[in-house]
């Protein structure tokens, strides 16, 4: 059970998809061969942004939590038809690896916007945002079969309960996680030296998923405007 509930907590958001494992210790920074990226911001701009964000990144993971992996592995994920994401995980040892497909990088337009969308990447590992998204998505599981078992359902469908309020637990603060992840963002993304007022402009070109009812993901308009409080909270740019 706790097995299919971490897969579908981890399947539910698409910048918390599981990867497999990475393997070695790495640099802190990985990228494919120059000509294994496609055109777009990752050519010019992925190995320095990476290189400024990171210790940021691990500065402010060491600051906000206690004996938690601060150790950051940022890398492009190797794979060229990979559709357009970027992503946090954890790899066999519980280092935190955030992943960039190609297809997103062709997306970014300028190092700001790929400093923020990486340091929402990494708020997310500052903030638990997985572990709270898997206790939930446990939570769910446990109230949604224990009621399918006191109507009296049969095993199939106490099975089927499990799995619909492990999404719906998992999916219950998902947005809160996002602009969590956001507003900590922009702080990490100053701090690196780049603009998160540049970086937020990202937003414009995303499709709006709305206020859709158990969405991963809020408004691109609640998303702009924490991005804005906080710039106008700490005096960001």
């Amino acid at each position: 059970m706790h097995r299919l509930l971490l897969l579908v907590v981890l399947s539910l958001a698409a910048c918390e998809v599981y990867v497999p494992p990475i393997e070695g210790p790495g640099l802190g920074v990985q990228q494919p061969r120059p000509t294994d990226l496609s055109d777009g911001i990752g050519r010019t701009a992925f190995a320095p942004v990476a290189r400024a964000v990171e210790p940021v990144a691990e500065r402010e993971c060491r600051s906000r939590t206690q004996g938690r992996n601060c150790n950051f592995l940022i890398r492009i994920d190797p794979d060229p038809k990979a559709p357009a994401n970027a992503y946090q995980s954890l790899d066999r040892s519980g280092r935190p690896v955030i992943t960039f497909t190609q297809k997103m990088l062709a997306e970014l337009s300028n190092p700001d916007e790929l400093a923020f969308v990486m340091s929402h990447e990494a708020a997310h590992h500052i903030r638990g945002h997985l572990a709270r998204q898997e206790q939930n998505a446990l939570s769910g599981a446990i109230i949604f079969a224990g009621l399918a078992s006191m109507a009296g359902a049969s095993a199939s469908d106490i099975v089927n309960a499990q799995d619909l309020g492990a999404m719906v637990g998992a999916r219950s603060y998902s947005k809160d996680f996002e602009l969590e992840a956001d507003q900590l963002g922009t702080i990490i993304t100053h701090q690196a030296g780049f603009r998160p007022s540049v970086g937020v402009r990202f937003f414009a070109r995303l499709p709006d998923p709305g206020d859709m009812f158990l969405g991963s993901h809020p408004a691109n308009h609640d998303r702009v405007q924490i991005v804005q409080q906080t710039i106008h909270k700490y005096n960001l740019n």
